[in-house]
Parts: C-alpha cells; structure tokens; sequence
C-alpha cells in the first residue's frame, strides 16, 4: 500500500448493536467536519466585514470557538471508530493474543470508566449552567448551556463507541487493538 494511508475502522460483524454504534460515530464525525466548514466559513465572512467593509464584528468570535469546541468533541467518537488516535503499539505486538486480548479488554474498559466519570462530571456542570440560566459575558449573549452541550453529548458519544469496541472484542468479532494474529 504504498503511498497510502491505511485507516482501519472497527468491526461490527454484521451486529445491529455494533453497526448502530458506527452509523452512530460516523454521522457525528460528519456533523463535525460541517462545524469546521462552518468555523472557516465564518471566518471568512468575519475577515471581510473587518477589513474590507471596516465593520465591527458581534458574534463572529465567539461562534468560531464554539464551532471548534463542538467540533472536536462530537469528533470523538468517530475518530475512536476509525482508530485515528496515537497508537503505540509496541507492547500488545509482543505478547501473545490471549494476553493481547485482555489488555485490549481491560484498557478498553478502564478508558470507557473514565470517560463515563467526565460524562458524568460535564452533565452536572450543563445542567446547571442550564438550570441558571447562564449567558456569556459577551454582546452576542449566548445562553451557556447551547455550546456546554456539546460537552455532554461528544463524551456520551465517545462513550458509547468505547463500549460497542469493548464489546467488538469481547465478542471475538473485533482483533485486539486491531492487530491480527
């Protein structure tokens, strides 16, 4: 395969749950790469207010980071489905699948708990920024809880692409960490 770059997605073996999870994954990595159109898009428009039109920009800004914010968090869980992250894969190419297989349960495992712990953590702090009513310190205003939901819903996303990993291995239908024997 040279000259190309090998993207291997994650396995659903024909598994409703599994292909679910992934239609799931991928239609939030589209909504994602539509955030950044976006973003670039306002960019663009906020550039040619400033310096062509020498106007004041109000809400530009603050939609950018947001996009971006949201953008990189409903990502998330495609790009766990694609297996784009850093992967080293140095130990669990030396040990034997048996022992591959585990640790690619229990590191699956342990990464799902701590991502449900910060789901759990950014839901408490949405709804009360919700419940409060909160809106940013800026002209625009925007009521806090629309870009914070973000937060909730990339980590719930995650989560859940996480566990249909977990259970892609578990189930034999998935290789551990994607290696083949």
């Amino acid at each position: 395969m040279s000259g190309q770059i090998a993207t291997r997605v994650a396995r659903d073996g024909g598994n409703p749950i599994l292909r679910t999870v992934g239609w799931i994954s991928t239609a939030a990595g589209w909504t994602s790469a539509a955030m950044i159109v976006a973003a670039v898009a306002i960019t663009c428009q906020m550039i040619f207010v400033r310096f062509v039109l020498n106007g004041s920009t109000v809400w530009q800004t603050e939609a950018v980071i947001y996009l971006m914010i949201a953008a990189t968090l409903l990502g998330l869980p495609y790009v766990q489905r694609l297996r784009g992250h850093v992967n080293v894969d140095l130990i669990p190419l030396a040990l034997p699948l048996g022992a591959r297989r585990i640790l690619a349960i229990a590191t699956l495992a342990v990464s799902a708990g701590v991502i449900a712990v910060m789901l759990f953590y950014a839901y408490e702090f949405w709804h009360l920024v919700w419940t409060r009513g909160w809106r940013s310190d800026t002209v625009w205003g925007v009521e806090l809880w629309k870009p914070y939901l973000s937060l909730v819903v990339g980590l719930a996303l995650l989560l859940l692409q996480l566990l249909a990993d977990l259970l892609a291995v578990v189930l034999r239908i998935d290789a551990p960490f994607g290696l083949e024997d």
